[in-house]
Protein backbone atom coordinates (compact mmCIF):
# COMPACT_ATOMS: atom_id res chain seq x y z
CA UNK A 1 0.00 0.00 0.00
CA UNK A 2 1.39 3.53 -0.78
CA UNK A 3 2.12 6.20 2.01
CA UNK A 4 -0.68 7.58 3.94
CA UNK A 5 -0.99 11.39 2.61
CA UNK A 6 -2.44 14.21 5.10
CA UNK A 7 -4.29 17.11 3.21
CA UNK A 8 -5.13 19.56 5.43
CA UNK A 9 -8.06 22.27 4.35
CA UNK A 10 -8.39 25.12 6.54
CA UNK A 11 -12.20 26.77 5.84
CA UNK A 12 -14.24 29.65 6.71
CA UNK A 13 -17.18 30.39 4.30
CA UNK A 14 -16.14 27.65 1.81
CA UNK A 15 -19.59 26.65 1.14
CA UNK A 16 -19.23 26.86 -2.88
CA UNK A 17 -15.81 25.35 -2.68
CA UNK A 18 -15.82 22.12 -0.32
CA UNK A 19 -17.24 19.69 -1.75
CA UNK A 20 -15.70 19.92 -5.16
CA UNK A 21 -12.16 20.24 -2.79
CA UNK A 22 -13.04 17.05 -1.29
CA UNK A 23 -13.75 15.08 -4.35
CA UNK A 24 -11.21 15.92 -6.44
CA UNK A 25 -8.69 15.03 -3.50
CA UNK A 26 -10.29 11.63 -3.34
CA UNK A 27 -10.07 11.04 -6.45
CA UNK A 28 -6.49 12.04 -6.85
CA UNK A 29 -4.85 10.57 -3.62
CA UNK A 30 -4.56 7.14 -2.67
CA UNK A 31 -4.45 6.49 1.21
CA UNK A 32 -5.86 9.77 1.77
CA UNK A 33 -6.12 11.56 5.16
CA UNK A 34 -8.64 14.64 5.41
CA UNK A 35 -8.06 16.88 8.04
CA UNK A 36 -10.79 19.74 8.21
CA UNK A 37 -10.10 23.04 10.43
CA UNK A 38 -13.64 25.24 10.33
CA UNK A 39 -13.43 28.57 11.64
CA UNK A 40 -16.56 29.25 12.58
CA UNK A 41 -18.10 29.28 9.31
CA UNK A 42 -21.84 30.94 8.62
CA UNK A 43 -22.22 30.06 5.19
CA UNK A 44 -23.52 26.61 5.19
CA UNK A 45 -19.93 24.90 5.16
CA UNK A 46 -20.41 23.32 8.48
CA UNK A 47 -23.38 21.73 7.21
CA UNK A 48 -21.92 20.74 3.99
CA UNK A 49 -19.03 19.26 6.14
CA UNK A 50 -21.42 17.01 8.04
CA UNK A 51 -23.30 15.58 5.19
CA UNK A 52 -20.08 14.63 3.63
CA UNK A 53 -18.78 13.17 6.45
CA UNK A 54 -21.83 11.42 8.04
CA UNK A 55 -19.39 8.17 8.16
CA UNK A 56 -16.85 9.93 10.17
CA UNK A 57 -14.51 9.39 7.38
CA UNK A 58 -12.25 12.91 7.50
CA UNK A 59 -10.95 14.61 11.32
CA UNK A 60 -12.76 17.59 11.57
CA UNK A 61 -11.81 20.87 14.18
CA UNK A 62 -14.66 23.12 14.57
CA UNK A 63 -13.09 26.39 16.14
CA UNK A 64 -15.22 28.97 17.79
CA UNK A 65 -12.73 31.24 19.18
CA UNK A 66 -9.87 31.46 16.39
CA UNK A 67 -9.66 32.75 12.82
CA UNK A 68 -6.28 32.70 11.18
CA UNK A 69 -5.34 30.43 8.47
CA UNK A 70 -1.62 30.17 10.44
CA UNK A 71 -3.19 28.52 13.15
CA UNK A 72 -5.65 27.00 11.38
CA UNK A 73 -3.13 25.01 9.49
CA UNK A 74 -1.00 24.42 12.75
CA UNK A 75 -3.99 22.80 14.89
CA UNK A 76 -4.58 20.60 11.65
CA UNK A 77 -0.74 19.24 11.45
CA UNK A 78 -1.78 18.00 15.27
CA UNK A 79 -4.44 15.96 14.05
CA UNK A 80 -2.24 14.33 10.75
CA UNK A 81 -1.18 10.36 11.03
CA UNK A 82 -0.05 10.62 7.71
CA UNK A 83 4.00 10.03 6.48
CA UNK A 84 3.10 12.83 4.05
CA UNK A 85 1.55 15.78 4.61
CA UNK A 86 -0.14 18.96 2.63
CA UNK A 87 -2.45 21.53 2.44
CA UNK A 88 -4.49 23.19 -0.46
CA UNK A 89 -6.84 26.13 -0.67
CA UNK A 90 -9.99 24.89 -0.23
CA UNK A 91 -11.17 27.29 -3.56
CA UNK A 92 -8.47 25.40 -5.43
CA UNK A 93 -9.65 21.79 -5.97
CA UNK A 94 -8.49 21.95 -9.60
CA UNK A 95 -5.45 21.60 -8.46
CA UNK A 96 -5.87 18.46 -6.34
CA UNK A 97 -4.87 16.78 -9.61
CA UNK A 98 -1.19 17.83 -8.95
CA UNK A 99 -0.49 15.40 -6.39
CA UNK A 100 0.42 12.15 -7.97
CA UNK A 101 3.00 14.20 -9.36
CA UNK A 102 4.02 15.92 -6.30
CA UNK A 103 3.76 12.25 -4.38
CA UNK A 104 6.35 11.40 -7.00
CA UNK A 105 8.87 13.87 -6.94
CA UNK A 106 8.62 13.37 -2.84
CA UNK A 107 9.90 9.42 -3.32
CA UNK A 108 12.61 11.35 -5.75
CA UNK A 109 15.21 12.28 -2.64
CA UNK A 110 13.03 15.21 -1.73
CA UNK A 111 11.50 16.90 1.38
CA UNK A 112 8.99 19.08 0.73
CA UNK A 113 7.51 20.25 -2.83
CA UNK A 114 5.89 23.40 -3.67
CA UNK A 115 3.91 23.50 -6.60
CA UNK A 116 5.07 26.64 -7.90
CA UNK A 117 3.66 29.68 -10.52
CA UNK A 118 7.39 30.94 -11.20
CA UNK A 119 9.26 27.86 -12.62
CA UNK A 120 9.06 26.75 -16.16
CA UNK A 121 5.48 25.90 -17.12
CA UNK A 122 3.71 27.99 -14.47
CA UNK A 123 1.69 30.94 -14.51
CA UNK A 124 -0.79 33.14 -12.89
CA UNK A 125 -3.71 34.07 -14.75
CA UNK A 126 -5.31 36.46 -12.04
CA UNK A 127 -5.84 40.28 -12.01
CA UNK A 128 -2.77 42.10 -12.97
CA UNK A 129 -2.95 43.67 -9.31
CA UNK A 130 -2.19 40.53 -8.09
CA UNK A 131 -0.08 38.67 -10.45
CA UNK A 132 2.29 42.00 -10.27
CA UNK A 133 2.68 42.26 -6.54
CA UNK A 134 2.82 38.32 -5.81
CA UNK A 135 5.61 38.70 -8.36
CA UNK A 136 7.43 41.22 -7.13
CA UNK A 137 7.16 40.57 -3.64
CA UNK A 138 8.29 36.82 -4.25
CA UNK A 139 11.04 38.38 -6.13
CA UNK A 140 11.84 40.41 -2.78
CA UNK A 141 11.70 37.18 -0.24
CA UNK A 142 14.20 35.73 -2.98
CA UNK A 143 17.10 38.76 -2.05
CA UNK A 144 16.38 39.23 1.59
CA UNK A 145 16.11 35.54 2.49
CA UNK A 146 19.04 34.36 0.28
CA UNK A 147 17.80 31.18 -0.83
CA UNK A 148 16.85 29.70 -4.54
CA UNK A 149 12.82 29.49 -4.38
CA UNK A 150 10.52 31.25 -6.95
CA UNK A 151 7.17 30.91 -5.44
CA UNK A 152 7.14 31.56 -1.36
CA UNK A 153 3.60 32.34 -1.73
CA UNK A 154 1.49 29.63 -3.07
CA UNK A 155 1.18 27.26 -0.33
CA UNK A 156 0.18 24.52 -1.87
CA UNK A 157 2.90 21.96 -0.77
CA UNK A 158 3.55 18.25 0.40
CA UNK A 159 6.57 17.44 2.86
CA UNK A 160 7.70 14.63 4.36
CA UNK A 161 6.25 14.00 7.80
CA UNK A 162 9.59 13.23 9.42
CA UNK A 163 10.42 17.61 8.92
CA UNK A 164 8.79 18.48 12.08
CA UNK A 165 11.26 16.90 14.28
CA UNK A 166 13.13 20.05 13.29
CA UNK A 167 11.04 22.67 11.82
CA UNK A 168 8.07 23.94 13.21
CA UNK A 169 5.47 26.02 11.55
CA UNK A 170 4.69 29.30 13.42
CA UNK A 171 1.08 29.47 13.97
CA UNK A 172 -0.04 32.95 13.51
CA UNK A 173 -0.99 35.55 10.40
CA UNK A 174 -2.21 35.01 7.10
CA UNK A 175 0.38 33.05 4.28
CA UNK A 176 3.04 34.50 5.71
CA UNK A 177 3.29 31.15 7.89
CA UNK A 178 4.47 29.22 4.68
CA UNK A 179 7.36 31.31 3.77
CA UNK A 180 8.95 31.14 7.07
CA UNK A 181 8.53 27.74 6.93
CA UNK A 182 9.94 27.34 3.63
CA UNK A 183 13.53 29.13 4.51
CA UNK A 184 13.68 27.56 8.34
CA UNK A 185 13.36 24.55 6.42
CA UNK A 186 15.99 25.26 3.71
CA UNK A 187 18.23 26.36 6.38
CA UNK A 188 18.10 22.98 7.86
CA UNK A 189 19.52 21.39 5.13
CA UNK A 190 15.95 19.67 4.03
CA UNK A 191 15.60 19.84 -0.06
CA UNK A 192 13.02 21.75 -1.46
CA UNK A 193 11.40 21.28 -4.91
CA UNK A 194 9.17 23.38 -6.84
CA UNK A 195 7.12 21.95 -9.67
CA UNK A 196 4.74 24.24 -12.22
CA UNK A 197 1.54 24.83 -12.07
CA UNK A 198 -0.89 27.71 -13.50
CA UNK A 199 -3.16 29.37 -11.04
CA UNK A 200 -6.53 30.19 -12.70
CA UNK A 201 -7.97 33.50 -12.58
CA UNK A 202 -9.97 34.83 -9.78
CA UNK A 203 -13.35 33.47 -9.17
CA UNK A 204 -14.72 35.22 -6.42
CA UNK A 205 -12.29 37.94 -5.91
CA UNK A 206 -15.38 39.38 -3.94
CA UNK A 207 -14.67 36.55 -1.28
CA UNK A 208 -11.05 36.03 -1.50
CA UNK A 209 -9.38 35.80 1.77
CA UNK A 210 -6.36 37.70 0.98
CA UNK A 211 -7.59 40.37 -1.27
CA UNK A 212 -11.65 41.48 -0.32
CA UNK A 213 -10.40 44.90 -0.86
CA UNK A 214 -7.45 47.13 -2.01
CA UNK A 215 -6.96 48.56 1.86
CA UNK A 216 -6.95 44.41 2.69
CA UNK A 217 -4.77 43.89 -0.09
CA UNK A 218 -1.85 45.74 0.49
CA UNK A 219 -2.04 45.46 4.97
CA UNK A 220 -1.36 42.07 4.26
CA UNK A 221 1.46 42.74 1.90
CA UNK A 222 3.16 45.02 4.26
CA UNK A 223 2.58 42.01 7.14
CA UNK A 224 4.27 39.61 4.63
CA UNK A 225 7.39 42.04 4.36
CA UNK A 226 7.16 42.37 8.16
CA UNK A 227 7.23 39.20 8.12
CA UNK A 228 10.51 38.66 6.68
CA UNK A 229 12.00 40.93 9.11
CA UNK A 230 10.76 39.10 11.50
CA UNK A 231 12.54 35.79 10.09
CA UNK A 232 15.40 37.06 9.81
CA UNK A 233 15.71 38.33 13.03
CA UNK A 234 14.69 35.26 14.41
CA UNK A 235 17.70 33.32 12.48
CA UNK A 236 19.88 35.23 13.64
CA UNK A 237 19.02 35.28 17.64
Amino acid sequence: MSSKTSIILCTYNEANYIEHAILELEKNIPNLEIVIVDDSSSDGTIEIIKKLNQKNKYKVIYRNKSRSLASAFARGVIETTGENIGWIDTNMGKVASKFPEMIKALQSNNDIIVLSRYVDGGGDRRILLRTLSSKYFNSLCRIILRIPIKDFTSSIFLMKRKILDEVTFLGYGHGEFFFEFLYNAHKKGFKIKEIPYVQDKDEDLGNSKSASSAIKFFYLGFMYILRIIITLMRRRN
